[in-house]
C-alpha cells in the first residue's frame, strides 16, 4: 500500500509538472504573438517626374461659305467672306498651318496655331475670328474663338427650317485620317459616317445629315485623330438675310449647367418677345429639369421653369416677359442634359442672333481674345460657397472681388486678355452692337490644357 501510495504521489507531481510546463508554453506563445515580430524592409528607390507638358493647338474655321448661290448646284460652296483673325501669344515659339478647304469655292483661312512648349511651361495662346457680312443672302455678325479639337462634341443649335442654311465644318488638325460619326437626336435618331482626311477641313449641311429633324442636336464623335466641330448658321426670312452665327459644341452632357451673359432684347412681337430660346436634350434618359433664369447681378431667379424632357428628343421653351437686359440662366436636371440659348438682336428690318452655349467651371490661368466688331463684355460667376478674387490683364488690369455665387459684368475692349482665378469660376464673353446696328455674338471661356500632373516612378 506505501509503495502504491507513493507511486500515485509521484504520478500527481508529473501531472502537476506538465501542466505547469503547458501553461507556460502558452504565456510564452501568446506573448511571442502579441510582440512585435523582427521584420525587414526594403524601401524602394523613388523619384518624382514632372511631365512636359505638350503643345497647344488650336484650329481657326476661315472663310464664311454661303449655300445654294448656284440654282443648279445646290449644294455648291462658295466663300462669302474672310474672317477677321486676331492672334495672341505669351509664347515666341508660334507656328500656323493652313488646312485644305476641298469642298468650297474660294475658301481660305482654315488653319491651326500652335503654341510650342517653352522651358516646360503650358503655352498660353489664345486667337479669335469675326466677320460682318452685308450680301443680299448673307447679312449679320458672327464671332468664335479658336478652339482646340477633341474626340466628342455636341452641336446643339443646329436648324433645318425653311429659309436656315446651317453647315457642319469638321476640321482635322492632325497628321492621320479622321473617322467621325454623326448622331442626330431628333423625332428620329439617324447615324452617318465621314472620314475627314489630315490636316483637312470638310463641311457638311445640316439638311443632308438631320433630314426631317425639327430642332436636331447632333452628337460628333471622332475616331483616328481628334477634329474641331462647328456649326455655321445663317438664315433668311421671306427673301431676305436676317443673321448668321458660328456655333462651338459642348463637351459632356451634365446635371448642372450654367450659361451666362445671355441678351434679351424684347421687340414687342410674338411668344418669345424677348428673343431668348433655351434648347435642352437629355441623351439617354427621360428627366425633368430645372430652369431659373437671374437678371444680371441678381442673387434671386427673376423667372423659374420646369421641363420634362423625353429621351433623346430635344425640346425647346421661350423666355418670355424679360426686361431688357444680360440674364444668366441655370439647369438643374435628375439626368445629363445638354442645352444652349438663342438670342436674337432685332432693330426695324434688321436682325442677327446668336448660340450661347453654357460655361464650364474653371480655375488656374485663360488667355482669350477679343475680336473686333462689336462692344464687348465679359460676364462672371463665382462656382464656390466662398469669395473669390479674380485678376484680368489686359487693354485694362483689374482686379473682381466676387461674393460667394456673386456675379460680375467687366467691360472688355478688342484685345488679348490673361484672366486667373484661384477658385473654380464660370466666365463668358458676349459683343453686342450698338443700337440701330444688330449684331449679338457670344461664347464660354474654357480651360487651357491641363499641366500634367507628377508622377511618381518606382526603381
Amino acid at each position: 500500500m506505501r509503495q502504491r501510495t507513493l507511486r500515485l504521489a509521484a504520478t500527481g507531481a508529473r501531472i502537476a509538472t506538465g501542466a505547469a510546463v503547458a501553461v507556460a508554453c502558452v504565456i510564452g506563445v501568446t506573448t511571442a504573438v502579441a510582440a512585435p515580430w523582427p521584420t525587414l524592409r526594403n524601401e524602394p528607390a523613388t523619384t518624382t517626374v514632372v511631365p512636359v507638358p505638350g503643345d497647344t493647338t488650336l484650329v481657326c474655321n476661315g472663310s464664311f461659305r454661303a449655300l445654294g448661290r448656284d440654282s443648279g448646284q445646290a449644294d455648291l460652296m462658295v466663300s462669302a467672306g474672310l474672317p477677321r483673325l486676331v492672334i495672341d501669344t505669351q509664347q515666341d515659339a508660334l507656328i500656323t498651318e493652313p488646312l485644305d478647304m476641298p469642298d468650297v469655292t474660294g475658301g481660305e483661312g482654315a488653319q491651326t496655331v500652335t503654341a510650342r512648349v517653352q522651358e516646360r511651361d503650358v503655352p498660353l495662346v489664345a486667337a479669335a475670328e469675326s466677320i460682318r457680312l452685308q450680301e443680299e443672302d448673307l447679312r449679320g455678325f458672327a464671332a468664335a474663338p479658336c478652339r482646340s479639337a477633341g474626340m466628342r462634341h455636341w452641336l446643339v443649335g443646329g436648324d433645318i427650317s425653311t429659309g436656315a442654311s446651317d453647315i457642319i465644318l469638321l476640321s482635322n488638325p492632325g497628321s492621320v485620317p479622321a473617322t467621325v460619326d454623326l448622331t442626330v437626336y431628333g423625332v428620329q435618331r439617324a447615324t452617318s459616317t465621314t472620314i475627314v482626311p489630315p490636316l483637312t477641313q470638310i463641311a457638311l449641311p445640316l439638311a443632308s445629315v438631320a433630314a426631317g429633324q425639327e430642332r436636331p442636336v447632333v452628337e460628333v464623335v471622332s475616331t483616328g485623330s481628334p477634329v474641331r466641330a462647328t456649326v455655321q448658321s445663317s438664315f433668311t426670312r421671306t427673301l431676305e438675310a436676317v443673321g448668321i452665327d458660328l456655333q462651338d459644341g459642348l463637351g459632356a452632357p451634365q446635371e448642372q449647367l450654367t450659361i451666362l451673359g445671355v441678351r434679351a432684347l424684347p421687340d414687342g412681337a410674338g411668344d418669345d418677345a424677348t428673343g431668348v430660346v433655351l434648347r435642352m436634350l437629355a441623351p439617354d434618359s427621360e428627366a425633368q429639369a430645372v430652369v431659373r433664369v437671374y437678371a444680371e447681378g441678381a442673387a434671386e431667379a427673376t423667372d423659374e421653369y420646369t421641363v420634362d424632357l423625353s429621351a433623346g428628343i430635344p425640346s425647346e421653351i421661350a423666355l418670355t416677359n424679360l426686361a431688357a437686359g444680360a440674364y444668366d440662366i441655370r439647369i438643374e436636371a435628375a439626368e445629363p442634359v445638354v442645352a444652349a440659348a438663342k438670342q436674337t438682336y432685332r432693330a426695324e428690318r434688321s436682325q442677327d442672333y446668336s448660340w450661347m452655349l453654357p460655361a464650364p467651371r474653371l480655375q488656374g490661368v485663360v488667355r482669350f481674345e477679343v475680336p473686333r466688331g462689336a462692344p464687348g463684355s465679359l460676364f462672371l460667376r463665382n462656382a464656390n460657397p466662398e469669395p473669390v478674387t479674380v485678376t484680368l490683364e489686359g487693354a485694362d488690369a483689374t482686379t473682381i472681388e466676387l461674393d460667394a455665387g456673386g456675379t460680375a459684368t467687366v467691360p472688355v475692349k478688342a484685345d488679348a486678355y490673361t484672366l486667373e482665378a484661384p477658385a473654380a469660376v464660370h466666365a463668358a464673353v458676349s459683343l453686342l452692337g450698338e443700337s440701330g446696328a444688330p449684331a449679338i455674338a457670344g461664347w464660354p471661356l474654357w480651360s487651357p490644357p491641363a499641366t500634367q500632373q507628377p508622377i511618381i516612378v518606382h526603381h
